[in-house]
């Protein structure tokens, strides 16, 4: 099994946030790790990310680490170079699925089309995001696709909510699904991290 399968199955949720304070690093890292999700996608969509992937790889060691939003190679390098274990982009960028294989970093590319999918199986990965998943044909279009590509498993992400992931966790080539629903911004503003805790705790149960 690659190592990316291996991550995918940590949590049948990743929860997807962008972190504007890397002070809120780490109590974020421990409120998901206290509701029992041990891993998350940092995205590269605020100034704060890089010192926030840094700071939940150094003081938090059970929690696995992403970046996400990575589209360039000098973006690769330095998610890395901070401490992620995954990289996971939005869509097509081979300078960083270069990168990734040079240094051994598990990457998640997205993807969205028959296409694109075959082209990165082609290359010999077994596990890619669909995204934006509910506004590319959904479950229906993930059925589809695992018909052709039966070997590939799949992250959904973009419009995955409370309400529907466990329609894609159903099927069997779906081990995860990504979500930015369980860390709510105006909890982490308030430093509510039980409430966060309680969203993953919720979150833990769908493939039940």
């Amino acid at each position: 099994m690659s190592k990316m399968r291996e991550l995918m199955q940590v949590s049948p949720v990743i929860p997807v946030v962008a972190i504007e304070d890397a002070a809120n690093a780490v109590p974020l890292a421990q409120a998901l790790l206290d509701g029992g999700i041990a891993v998350i996608e940092v995205t590269l969509r605020t100034a704060a990310a890089l010192d926030a992937i840094a700071a939940i790889a150094e003081q938090c060691p059970d929690m696995c680490v992403g970046a996400g939003t990575v589209w360039t190679e000098a973006q690769a390098h330095a998610v890395i170079d901070a401490g992620a274990q995954f990289v996971v982009s939005p869509g097509i960028s081979m300078p960083v699925y270069h990168v990734c294989g040079e240094r051994d970093c598990p990457i998640l590319p997205g993807c969205q089309t028959t296409s694109e999918v075959a082209q990165w199986a082609a290359l010999g990965l077994d596990a890619v995001k669909f995204f934006p998943a509910q506004y590319a044909g959904g479950v229906g279009a993930l059925k589809s696709f695992m018909a052709v590509f039966p070997d590939m498993w799949f992250c959904p992400t973009g419009g995955i909510s409370l309400a529907n992931a466990a329609d894609y966790l159903a099927l069997k080539a779906v081990p995860c699904v990504g979500g930015s629903w369980i860390v709510d911004n105006a909890l982490v503003a308030a430093g509510d991290w039980s409430a966060i805790s309680d969203s993953a705790r919720k979150a833990g149960v769908l493939a039940e």
